[in-house]
């Protein structure tokens, strides 16, 4: 449910008046990250290494900082940036071996759970809550793999 102000609410600071706001990011220009990955354990082409083009969008629900905002949006996108052209995997893949024999085990982003969008989508907002200041109450990240499939936590 959306919040304004009320006449008498907006006759003291604003600011401290606000209450929960929420940051959308990406709704009409999502965020890009491309990154590969494989389903190991799946009965089917996802098992294959590959890669797709990321779409994601968040929203942030908090309390409004001292500057005026509920988070800063370099801050939503250095979480999403360490995912950007880096390949995950889940644990005990063998994979992680190849990757570090070759000298690339910093290109590895390695999961407890198989990398699938929807786990995807948790793991970003569980690092964005650690990340973002105790006025952040709510994140919502949606991670778009393809066309055809969305995964929002």
């Amino acid at each position: 449910m959306v919040r304004s102000l009320s006449r008498e609410e907006s006759e003291t600071d604003p600011l401290q008046q606000a209450g929960q706001r929420t940051l959308q990011i990406g709704e009409d220009k999502p965020i890009r990250i491309s990154s590969g990955h494989r389903i190991l354990h799946h009965d089917g082409k996802c098992a294959r290494p590959h890669g797709h083009n990321y779409e994601i969008t968040v929203e942030v629900t908090g309390e409004l900082t001292d500057d005026g905002w509920v988070v800063d949006k370099g801050d939503v996108t250095g979480v999403i940036d360490e995912w950007d052209h880096r390949f995950l995997v889940e644990e005990g893949d063998p994979l992680v071996e190849a990757f570090e024999s070759s000298g690339d085990g910093d290109a590895l982003i390695v999961l407890e759970h198989p990398p699938t969008a929807e786990v995807m989508s948790i793991l970003l907002e569980q690092r964005m809550i650690e990340t973002f200041p105790d006025t952040v109450s709510d994140v919502s990240v949606s991670v778009r793999e393809t066309g055809e499939l969305c995964a929002t936590y």
